[in-house]
């Protein structure tokens, strides 16, 4: 066998390989619905927004020497 068909095979196997596992990994059809969690409803909570100071500025450099 030469290196091009050995590779052709090891690509096959590889890709039976990921297909068989997205479909172990990802159910396919109506039982993918019934197989979700139901949802949970939170209420909202309130939040109270703090006023924040305004950031500290650093010294402004008018000029740059060369």
């Amino acid at each position: 066998m030469r290196a091009e068909s050995v590779g052709g095979l090891l690509g096959a196997i590889v890709a039976a390989a990921v297909l068989a596992a997205a479909f172990y990994y990802v159910p396919v059809g109506p039982m993918a619905r019934s197989m979700q969690p139901a949802r949970v409803e939170v209420p909202p909570t309130q939040v109270q927004t703090v006023p924040v100071a305004p950031a500290v500025r650093g010294p402004v450099v008018r000029e740059v020497p060369n």
